[in-house]
Formats: C-alpha cells, sequence, structure tokens
C-alpha cells in the first residue's frame, strides 16, 4: 500500500519498503513511519518485495524472517543485487536471535525483535539512515575531491590522447558506467567515434545453463560467457538532441532510440552530456549502464558535466597544440629543404643526419620527446650556413680564409633560431654540434660532457653521412671506411661511448632501412 505524504517533494524524502507477510505489521508500520515522513510502501514476502525492488528505489528494507515463498535471509541475499545500496533490517520473533545475529553476518544493518515497540523501529530506521546520509556525504565528498583531481588532470594537459584517457578513466571508475564513447567532430560537419571503452566487470551475455549428464556435452556457467555486445550509438540522434538540449539522462528502453545498433543485454540508463566550446559542439560524451542496480542519478549527470566542460576546453587546447606543432614540423622542414637547395652536393643532407641521430638517441635510450628534439635539431644543424656569404660549392678544399667564415655557420644558426620562441630547444644542437671531446672544435672549444648530448650525438650522424656523400671535391668514402674513421676518432672528435653506440648497431640498423627500400651508403 502507499501511504499518502503531506510533503510534494516526495522523490526528495527517505524510501522505506515493509516486508512482512501479517497485514496488520505492515499497515501499522506504514502508517507510523509515513508520519515520521517517510516514502513507504509494504510487500506481503521477499518474492513481492523483490519485484518492487526492480522498478523503484529504496533507500532501507524492513523484512520479516519468516515469510511464505520467499524468507528474509533468501530477500537479503537477493538484495544485495537488487539493491546493493539499501540498508535492511530483519525483523524475526523471540526464539530466532542467534538467525538473526546470522542475518546480520550475512549484511543486515540491525534486527528488531518482535513483538517490537514503534517507537524502537523509529529509532532504527532513524539511526540506519543517518548512517546511509553520513556515508552519501563523506561519498559526495571523495568525489568532489575525484572531481578536483581529474579536472587538474585534465587541465594540466595537451594531449589529446591523454585529456580523452582521463575522461574515459573518469567514466568508468567514478561514474561506474559499463560502456563509455566518446566522439569528436570531424572537422566538415562530422562526427566520427574517437574513443570506446568497456569495463571489465559490466555484464556478460546471456546464455543457457547446459545440462551435466553424461553424453549431453560440456557444462557452461554463467561466468564462461562472452562479454555481451552494448551496441552502437547514433551520432544521429546525439546531434538532433543537442541541437534542442544540453543532457540526456534516459533509463530503460527509452535510451534505445539512441543506438543504431541495440545492445545485447537490457539498458539500465545511458547518461550523455555534450563537449561544447561556447555555441559550437565539439562532440560529446556518452555513458551507458546495463546492470541492473546501476542506474544513473542526477549527482553522477553533474559530475560527469563538469568533467565535459573541463575537457571540452582541454580538447581545444590540445587541437591548437597539434595545429602548432604541425606548423612547427612543415616550418623546420621547409628551413631544412632551404639549406640542402644551397649546394647540390648536400642535397638530403639534412634529412639523413636527422636520421641517423634520431636512430642513435633512440640506441642510447633517451626519452621519445628528447628524440624528436634531436631529430628537429639535425634537420635544422646547418641553418647558419645562410649567413655564409660564399661559394660552399665550389671544388677543392676551402681557403683558410673561406674556412673561418665557414666556421661562423653555428654561431648564424643559434642567431637566427633564438629570437623563435618554439625552436630554442633546438639552439643547443645547433650552435654546438662542431664542439670536439677534445675541446678543440668551435664555436666554443667545449670539452667532454659539457657538449650537450644532442650536439654530440648530430656530431657523429653528420660525421658520418658527410664522409659516405659525394662533394664538390672528392667521391664518397665506402661505409667500412666511414666507421673506422669515426672509431678511430673517438675520445678525441667525439664523445667515446655515442661513437661506439653508433658502430655497434649501424650494421643492423642499415639492414632494416635496405628492407625498406631506403638508400642506404656503399
Amino acid at each position: 500500500m502507499i501511504v499518502q505524504q503531506p510533503v510534494t517533494a516526495l522523490e526528495d524524502r527517505p524510501r522505506v519498503l515493509v516486508v512482512d507477510d501479517e497485514k496488520f505489521i505492515r499497515d501499522i508500520l506504514a502508517d507510523f513511519l509515513g508520519m515520521e515522513g517517510y516514502v513507504v510502501r509494504t510487500a506481503e514476502d521477499g518474492a513481492a518485495a523483490l519485484n518492487e525492488l526492480n522498478h523503484a528505489h529504496y533507500d532501507l528494507i524492513i523484512s520479516d524472517l519468516k515469510m511464505p515463498r520467499m524468507g528474509g535471509i533468501e530477500l537479503l541475499e537477493a538484495i544485495s543485487h537488487a539493491a546493493p545500496h539499501a540498508l535492511t533490517v530483519i525483523m524475526t520473533g523471540f526464539g530466532t536471535v542467534e538467525t538473526a545475529i546470522d542475518a546480520m553476518k550475512r549484511g543486515a544493518y540491525d534486527y528488531i525483535l518482535k513483538p517490537f515497540k514503534v517507537e524502537e523501529v523509529i529509532h532504527v530506521v532513524q539511526r540506519g539512515l543517518e548512517k546511509q546520509r553520513l556515508s552519501a556525504e563523506n561519498l559526495r565528498l571523495k568525489e568532489a575531491l575525484s572531481l578536483y583531481k581529474v579536472s587538474e588532470a585534465i587541465q594540466a594537459s595537451l594531449s589529446l590522447d591523454e585529456v580523452l584517457a582521463t575522461v574515459g578513466e573518469t567514466a568508468l571508475n567514478e561514474i561506474h558506467g559499463d560502456l563509455v564513447s566518446t566522439w569528436l567532430d570531424d572537422g566538415e560537419g562530422g562526427y566520427f567515434e574517437r574513443q570506446h571503452l568497456i569495463s571489465p566487470a559490466g555484464p556478460k551475455r546471456k546464455i543457457e545453463i547446459i545440462g551435466g549428464s553424461a553424453g549431453e556435452g560440456p557444462r557452461v556457467s554463467a561466468s564462461d560467457a562472452p562479454r555481451a555486445d552494448y551496441g552502437a550509438l547514433d551520432p544521429k540522434a546525439f546531434i538532433s538532441h543537442f541541437a534542442a538540449d544540453t543532457m540526456l539522462l534516459e533509463h530503460g528502453q527509452k535510451s534505445l532510440r539512441f543506438f543504431s545498433r541495440p545492445p545485447e543485454v537490457d539498458i539500465t540508463s545511458l547518461l550523455c552530456v555534450p563537449l561544447r566550446m561556447k555555441a559550437r559542439l565539439l562532440g560529446w560524451i556518452g555513458v551507458a549502464s546495463f546492470a541492473k542496480h546501476k542506474r544513473f542519478d542526477e549527482g553522477q549527470r553533474k559530475m560527469l558535466s563538469i568533467v565535459a566542460s573541463r575537457a571540452a576546453a582541454a580538447i581545444e587546447n590540445a587541437r591548437l597544440y597539434e595545429d602548432l606543432r604541425a606548423t612547427f614540423q612543415q616550418t623546420i622542414q621547409g628551413l631544412a629543404s632551404a639549406i640542402d637547395k644551397m649546394d647540390r652536393y648536400t642535397a638530403g643532407h639534412s634529412e639523413r643526419v636527422a636520421t641517423y641521430a634520431m636512430y642513435l638517441a633512440v640506441r642510447l635510450g633517451l626519452p621519445v620527446d628528447m628524440v624528436e628534439v634531436v631529430r628537429q635539431s639535425a634537420l635544422m644543424h646547418d641553418i647558419g650556413k645562410i649567413g655564409c656569404v660564399m661559394n660552399l660549392n665550389k671544388p677543392g678544399k676551402l681557403t683558410q680564409d673561406e674556412y673561418e667564415i665557414f666556421k661562423g655557420h653555428p654561431g648564424f644558426g643559434r642567431d637566427i633560431l633564438e629570437p623563435i620562441k618554439f625552436l630554442n630547444p633546438l639552439v643547443p644542437g645547433v650552435h654546438l654540434h662542431h664542439e670536439r671531446w677534445d675541446g678543440r672544435g668551435y664555436p666554443l672549444q667545449l670539452r667532454g660532457n659539457d657538449i650537450p648530448i644532442i650536439a654530440r650525438i648530430i656530431a657523429v650522424a653528420d660525421t658520418y653521412d658527410a664522409m659516405t656523400s659525394d662533394r664538390a671535391y672528392r667521391r664518397a668514402l665506402p661505409h667500412e671506411v666511414a666507421v673506422a674513421e669515426i672509431e678511430r676518432c673517438s675520445a678525441t672528435q667525439f664523445d667515446p661511448e655515442v661513437a661506439a653506440s653508433f658502430n655497434e648497431g649501424l650494421d643492423t640498423y642499415r639492414e632494416e632501412q635496405a628492407e625498406k627500400g631506403a638508400k642506404i651508403p656503399d
């Protein structure tokens, strides 16, 4: 039965389910708990209570222990799946105190002995709901802290992959979704699924349990079932929805209209929030739940909305950063091409030096971001030749005066790059790649480890390519001769560790490049 309540906001009041096979007890408890301000429903046994729990949310359940069809112990076990967040209070007669204690061991919050005083029941209910309120408040504080950490992680990253990974982990672990689907605009008026995550704890495909007698085949358990297909979201449905609304929270079968391919298991809730920058729709985050006890609520919607607002700004920044990086790469590539065109004998030299330098940086175990700086520095290492007003293409060696002019190109390279802030990481490699391990190089006569590792790497790569390429004053040297020369100059011209690492892996590297069709020195 339903007890009428004087307060209109029923959804904000605690909900109590009274389960007893005696109608008199059900009515008494419903009346008194109703007068205390609770929303109360009743059920005549465990089976009826379970049916009610499958259709509505309850904060607390008061259940008799002995009932027909399904008793309190069986109901208690079923509640752990149907309403895991609800508290259960068991009622029992005088002769079964031990059984009531056993029920608490199985997860019951408390027990009430019959015959009972109504005031005692109300006190147990109040104490239980207060405990539940404090637990919920503690959970909200944890969620707030988690949300703060998530927001910090999102805002601190300029990597689109890292931003989306943080959003996905939050949707799985904090929103408790079984499916997370993140969609982004493709820049041409359409949208594509950029991220698709499945919770490992999500429901599995429904299967029939096969008998186990001889000749009937192997026994199959529910735990052996494969992961269910959670279907596919329909982008057109979301575009249409977000044109008129700012969020989506649907439950049950109503959610299916947002799927282009329906899931294999029944859906419980679908939560989706847009990724917006002002009026522009960047995409959306969709989170689906397929477990009966995981029905999304307003608090989870708000949390995902906040995450989405942070993520939208971070996604926009990450895309702008990627565009900047692309422009950066194009700038470097263009400048490298301009350098090589100054001398027909050095065409492709910068690209080859970059390739050798990157190979060497990887062998030396440099971090990925540093390997990229090495590559870019090597591409740009001769940019200072633009400032050398001389004929670099003349036959024969340079005169001493010409050589002194040529020695100015590392400094010119530094002067060209330093005013461009985003090219500053390349300056050490460009400026110092002609320094020598023994201190007899130029322009600063640095010695040993005082020379940045980037410059030491480029020095070896540059020398190897110079020796194995045709020049105006000589033919290319054979690979074996160049390797022997680098070994001979180890610890004088070159860092011995860098030189040894270059030579040790070079034959294998050349074979790999040849298999890919790359042109390699003879």
